[in-house]
């Protein structure tokens, strides 16, 4: 079709417009479809023609930016974009045939671009032509199977009838035996009622004897009552007697020796008395003597109270001349100070005034100066506050364009946040789904935040995040000696991330469990990586609470809401640790509490099994299984079980677990109004940690602990590796752990894996050894997982499954 178009000779704007009404309908309809595939194109740019039309008078510049740009992106055409362009007239003065050639290249460009935008658009709809031929070549083969699988279908379910027809046979048989039995058994049962009336009248007899001797033995166990309540009393009686005895004695002692004290202090106060007394005699005859001397002194101040009034007469007089004198001598000084002023003022005032008048015509003269000044700054700023009001208009409708493109810009940029975010959880879901149909197990990395007692050095020297678009949030790098590992994961945790940004990214995975799925949560790493952080936190404080209790939370309340739809949960919890290769209950009430087969180096009495079913369940034998229904049981059941785990302390952690920690929550649901029954199983698992004896200087029962742990490890690294390799034979029974966890990792169960790392830079080999465990496990398949419904009763036992 290109190569027809190409061939065909340019024909005049004339001729185009008179073949315009005989365009064949076909065409017609074509460029009606173009223009709807134009206007559904998305990610395209849209050029309007009329746009191209406006570029005829501009100079050869534009000319070329105008041939060029529609060469470098996609532009579409209107059906009246067409019609103009076909219409189109050359506009030219009668002898100007430089401007007609103008015109007519750029009507034949226009041509151009308009004739390779229908080949484009013939192009594509060959391709989804292709398209829909293939799709529909998929559905009729997978018809053809459809119907043979219901052909096969129908033959099994004739099969099937024909055996059960011949069931019925048989059972009717069985039927008519039965009821001949049944015969049987009434005649037999008539005998037995005459025997049981017979037996009756007896039993009459004897149970009114039994009365009597009954109600003679109730008296004389009253007698022997009342007979032991006075012997009682009487004890008691005597006890207390005792008891006063010994008081009285007790007393009687306390009583004499407060007398020898009161003895004592007797004397003590007799010879204070008698030192007091002399002193009292003594402070008389010193009264005697002061009072005597009072008197005298008495006397000799009524003598100079005279003689001082006396004197105050005469100096008084004194005081009044003075006076008199004084005011004669200011009178006088006050007339010569007067005569003084009037002289001096005329003479100070002449030349005050000769000194004004020069100085005001100085002001006058500097003053009509700075007028003058003043006159020509107010015309030069009158002149800029014209030019600041020109540029002020300016700006602001500059301000304003740019506001309404910023406007702009922000509306698209929150659309394009809204598509990456909408984008973002699709692609979750869509990932969810595709690990989901491929059953691989989950696989998330956490980093704890570095602490001041790890070694010298910064995260970052040895622990790094991608920033590409491909492994954002999913890669981390590790560097050691120089050598930098990458490792990608289905969610990478950086330090900063807190419980509830980790406890959101499985929160759909924990309501599959209330659904009617299998989940299983476990945490691996080495000791002191914060494994039971993770899974556990801090449940005292709101914002540390780790995934067990944020699971637990979020079940019981979407159980509540669920309520209203006609769903009842009931929900049953266990928990156990496995310890040195010995299971322990943490939830048994004996012995204060905790398990009767405990003791120091593990080994204890009572052993408990597991064993698995046919459907996939595990079930631990006399494990303590207890029923549920509020938060606030989940809290003390796990209270009383981080008391009963073992804790102890070595060089790499003041606080290492020392054991596999398992809380299970088995949920039980029923839909009243349909008669649905749904059974999930929430696994909730905290590993102990994998440590180095050369590191973690382990001795006695703690080296004990360690190899048992690190031997429960390997077993569940040789369990992936047979899982990974698809391996006939898988070592489940090799340890407890793998055992208990068998239909987490090899059955219907949805399992993610939670591998934390620390950032010490000691660390960096059993990190980077705790990140190849994890990239295996990430690669094997357990099976796709399966719902559990059903329309029967469920069996009460507790299931790890």
């Amino acid at each position: 079709m290109a190569s027809r178009n190409q061939n065909r000779p340019p024909r005049s704007p004339a001729t185009k417009k008179d073949n315009m009404d005989e365009a064949p309908l076909d065409k017609r309809r074509k460029i009606g479809a173009g223009r709807m595939l134009g206007t559904r194109g998305v990610g395209r740019g849209r050029q309007a023609f009329v746009s191209i039309n406006n570029q005829q008078d501009m100079g050869s510049a534009s000319e070329i930016t105008g041939t060029e740009g529609p060469e470098g992106g996609s532009i579409e055409f209107t059906k009246e974009e067409v019609e103009a362009l076909l219409n189109e007239k050359i506009r030219a003065k009668k002898f100007d045939t430089k401007g007609k050639m103008e015109q007519m290249e750029l009507h034949i460009k226009k041509l151009k671009l308009c004739i390779k935008w229908f080949q484009q658009r013939d192009e594509g709809q060959l391709v989804e032509q292709g398209k829909l031929q293939n799709a529909l070549e998929c559905a009729e083969k997978k018809c053809a199977d459809t119907e043979v699988e219901m052909k096969n279908k129908e033959e099994e379910l004739n099969i099937i009838i024909v055996e059960l027809r011949n069931s019925i046979g048989s059972l009717q048989d069985k039927l008519v035996k039965e009821e001949s039995e049944k015969l049987d058994v009434m005649d037999s049962y008539t005998r037995e009622k005459e025997a049981r009336a017979a037996l009756e009248i007896v039993k009459v007899s004897l149970s009114e004897e039994l009365a009597k001797t009954q109600e003679e033995k109730l008296n004389a166990n009253q007698k022997v009552t009342s007979l032991n309540d006075m012997y009682k009393r009487l004890q008691e009686y005597n006890t207390s007697l005792q008891q006063y005895n010994s008081k009285l004695q007790t007393d009687l002692a306390m009583a004499n020796e407060s007398l020898k004290k009161v003895e004592k202090e007797k004397l003590a106060i007799v010879e204070n008395l008698s030192t007091l007394r002399g002193h009292y005699n003594s402070l008389q005859e010193q009264l005697t003597s002061s009072r005597a001397s009072q008197d005298e002194a008495v006397k000799q101040k009524e003598l100079l109270g005279n003689e001082v009034q006396c004197l105050r007469g005469e100096l008084q007089q004194v005081r009044d001349d003075r006076d008199r004198q004084v005011m004669q001598v200011q009178a006088l000084a006050t007339e010569v100070e007067k005569y003084k002023e009037s002289t001096g003022k005329s003479f100070i005032e002449l030349d005050s005034l000769t000194v004004k008048s020069n100085s005001l015509e100085e002001t006058c003269s500097s003053q009509r100066e700075q007028l003058r000044i003043i006159q020509h700054q107010l015309a030069a700023a009158n002149e800029k506050l014209k030019m600041a009001d020109m540029s002020a208009s300016e700006t602001r409708t500059e301000f304003e364009l740019q506001k309404g493109v910023v406007s702009e810009l922000q509306n698209r940029l929150a659309d394009a946040e809204l598509r990456i975010i909408e984008g973002e959880n699709l692609r979750k879901k869509l990932h969810n789904t595709i690990l989901e149909l491929k059953g691989n197990i989950r696989v998330f990395c956490r980093v704890r935040p570095l602490l001041p007692e790890d070694g010298a050095g910064s995260e970052s020297s040895v622990i790094s995040f991608p920033t590409s678009t491909e492994t954002l949030g999913r890669g981390i790098d590790l560097t050691q000696n120089g050598q930098t590992y990458p490792f990608t994961f289905d969610k990478v945790f950086a330090h900063e991330a807190t419980q509830q940004d980790v406890f959101v990214e499985i929160s759909q995975l924990v309501q599959s469990a209330l659904d009617g799925y299998k989940v299983c949560i476990f945490a691996y790493g080495q000791t002191g990586s914060g494994k039971t952080y993770t899974m556990m936190g801090r449940p005292e404080f709101l914002d540390q609470k780790g995934l067990i209790p944020r699971s637990l939370e979020q079940i019981f309340q979407t159980s509540q809401s669920l309520s209203a739809q006609g769903w009842k949960y009931k929900m049953q919890a266990s928990m156990l640790e496995i310890y040195n290769e010995t299971i322990r209950d943490l939830l048994t009430t004996r012995s204060g509490g905790l398990d009767v087969t405990r003791t120091d180096n593990g080994v204890g009495g009572k052993q408990y099994a597991i064993k698995h079913d046919a459907n996939g369940n595990t079930h631990v034998s006399d494990l303590t299984i207890v029923d549920v229904s509020s938060m606030k049981e989940i809290s003390s059941l796990l209270q009383q079980a981080s008391h009963c785990r073992s804790v102890g302390r070595t060089q790499m952690n003041e606080q290492s677990s020392r054991s596999h920690l398992v809380f299970t929550l088995r949920i039980c649901g029923v839909n009243e109004g349909t008669e649905q029954q749904v059974q999930g199983v929430l696994n909730l698992i905290d590993l102990a940690g994998s440590e180095r004896l050369s590191k973690s200087m382990s001795t006695g029962d703690r080296l004990k602990e360690t190899q048992a742990i690190n031997k429960s490890l390997s077993s569940l690294s040789d369990v992936i590796l047979a899982l990974a390799r698809k391996d006939d034979h898988v070592p489940y029974r090799n340890s407890k752990l793998t055992y208990l966890l068998q239909p987490c990792l090899g059955g219907d169960s949805k399992t993610l894996m939670f591998v934390n790392i620390s950032p010490d830079p000691s660390s960096v080999g059993e990190s980077i050894c705790s990140l190849r465990f994890a990239a295996k496990v990430n690669a094997c398949e357990i099976g796709i997982p399966r719902r559990q419904t059903t329309m029967r009763t469920i069996d009460s036992r507790l299931s790890y499954g």
